[in-house]
C-alpha cells in the first residue's frame, strides 16, 4: 500500500484514553445481543456496564496485532472489523468479517496467551471493550452472575470448537477425493 508522504493519519489515542459516554439504554442492548451474556438479566448488566470502555477506531487502524497480549473482548457498535493472521510470506489470510452486534477476543477472557491474529478497523468502528481484570474482578465480586458469564464464554467456545471440526472434516474429504482422482487415471 503506497503512501503519500503528506497524508495524515489521525489517530484515536486520546480519545480513547478519555473514552467516551455511550447511551445506557444503547449499551445495554449490545451487551444483551452478545450471547456471553445472555443469561444475565437487567439488573446484572446495568452492573456489567460500569466496566465496559469505549474505544474508537478509525479505518485502517488495527484494534490489536497478532502475538499482542489479549486483555478483553471487544464488542462492535458501529462499523465492521476484519480479523486476519500474518502469513510467513509477509501477507495475511484473512479469517473473519465481523460487524455491529458481533463480539471478538472472547478467548482472552479465558486464558493468558497472546493474540492469535490481528483485528483490522475496515471501516470507522465503535467498540465496548471489557478488559479481563475487570471482568475477573467482577467476577469475584458477584460469582453467581459470574458463572453465567463463564457458561456463556464456554457455550461460544464449544460452538465455535464444533464448526471449526465439521469445516476440518469436510476439508479434509475434498483433499481425500482430490488426491484419489488423481490416483489411477
Amino acid at each position: 500500500m503506497d503512501k503519500d508522504e503528506n497524508e495524515i493519519i489521525h489517530s484515536n489515542f486520546w480519545s480513547n484514553f478519555f473514552g467516551s459516554s455511550a447511551k445506557k439504554a444503547d449499551l445495554k442492548s449490545h451487551i444483551l445481543s452478545v450471547p456471553i451474556f445472555k443469561d444475565l438479566n437487567q439488573s446484572e448488566i446495568s452492573h456489567l456496564t460500569k466496566i465496559i470502555h469505549n474505544r474508537n477506531y478509525i479505518a485502517g487502524e488495527f484494534i490489536f496485532c497478532e502475538g499482542d497480549p489479549g486483555i478483553g473482548i471487544y464488542i462492535i457498535r458501529n462499523g465492521e472489523v476484519i480479523i486476519r493472521r500474518n502469513l510467513e510470506n509477509g501477507s495475511y489470510y484473512p479469517l473473519a468479517s465481523f460487524n455491529r452486534g458481533d463480539f471478538f477476543g472472547e478467548l482472552a477472557l479465558i486464558d493468558e496467551e497472546k493474540r492469535s491474529a490481528s483485528a483490522l478497523a475496515k471501516t470507522d468502528v465503535n467498540l465496548s471493550v471489557i478488559f479481563k481484570p475487570e471482568l475477573d474482578e467482577f467476577i469475584e465480586r458477584f460469582p453467581q452472575k459470574g458463572i453465567k458469564i463463564l457458561r456463556g464464554i464456554t457455550e461460544i467456545v464449544a460452538t465455535r470448537l464444533r464448526k471449526l471440526n465439521d469445516e476440518n472434516i469436510l476439508l479434509q474429504n475434498m483433499l481425500k477425493i482430490k488426491s484419489e482422482k488423481g490416483y489411477g487415471t
